[in-house]
């Protein structure tokens, strides 16, 4: 079946692009579904909402978690809340310190999905034997991990519904207590222009528990905006990284294929345009 694939990004506008139904599934969770599209490939999606692509994945990916990941002298643990592709597992894993990545992802489906037809998002992530994949509600896992993480990834779907109390206060203060000394959150947090008030509100969120909130945006084709993500730390800081000291770092640590980030870039994607300042200010 060919058509167009359509996603709002609000009550006025969308998104869409041309492709063809390669399967449908309804589980337990949600409605999954994977597109074969002339322009991005295979796209993933959930509820309606695009969530990744094969063409553009890196984009989200390697800014989700290069500039936290980098900018932590020693990244040991990592935990992704959320992320079933594959895809943020497997930029972390790209750091050689890092000794453990757990994901926890609440739909086995979307990891079944993922294994079997996404294999240029996750570049065989599942078998890397650092990668440690539990089934069941990240938020519930943060409540009763003993562990502490020098990164947490928030590789979830759109503040809304059932989804909005993971964007609350109090998941990031679960989040902040799963952390060790140093270390940082980062997730998505929507577009400036097409969600104002969700990037205003989740900013707002996130400095009611940490000191130091860092947003930055980049431009992701299938999202059809900019988009933008957050650091959150209560002392590491991206943004005092330079150009070089970035490029240092992705050398000594052999950071490879990486399309989008180099040390100019994460310099670039914290310098705000003035209508993004006035948003999160």
């Amino acid at each position: 079946m060919s058509g167009k694939i359509y996603e709002r990004l609000n009550e006025a506008s969308g998104v869409y692009f041309e492709g063809s139904l390669v399967e449908r599934r309804r589980t337990p969770f949600q409605e999954l579904e994977v597109y074969e599209t002339p322009e991005l490939g295979r796209i993933f999606r959930l509820d309606g909402c695009n969530m990744t692509s094969e063409r553009d994945e890196f984009i989200y990916h390697e800014n989700l978690v290069h500039p936290a990941a980098v900018a932590h002298p020693d990244p040991r643990r990592a935990l992704v809340i959320g992320g079933g592709d594959g895809g943020s597992s497997e930029e972390l894993l790209k750091h050689p310190s890092l000794e453990g990545v757990h994901m926890a992802e609440l739909d086995p489906v979307v990891i079944e999905v993922a294994r079997a037809q996404f294999s240029k998002v996750h570049r065989g992530a599942f078998d890397d034997p650092r990668l440690k994949v539990t089934v069941g509600d990240g938020l519930a896992y943060l409540r009763e991990t003993t562990v502490r993480y020098d990164l947490v990834a928030l590789d979830l779907t759109d503040p809304v519904g059932p989804s909005l109390e993971l964007y609350s206060p109090a998941t990031f203060a679960l989040a902040k207590r799963a952390m060790a000394p140093g270390g940082a959150l980062t997730l998505h947090i929507g577009s400036p222009f097409s969600h104002p008030q969700r990037v205003r509100e989740t900013l707002g969120n996130l400095r009611r528990v940490f000191a130091v909130v860092a947003p930055y945006f980049v431009h992701i084709p299938l999202y059809g905006s900019i988009w933008g993500f957050a650091c959150a730390s209560d002392t590491l800081d991206p943004r005092t990284l330079s150009p070089g000291e970035v490029e240092r770092a992705i050398a000594a640590r052999g950071l490879r294929d990486l399309q989008y980030y180099n040390g100019d870039v994460h310099r670039a994607v914290f310098a705000l345009p003035n209508y993004i300042r006035a948003l999160a200010a």
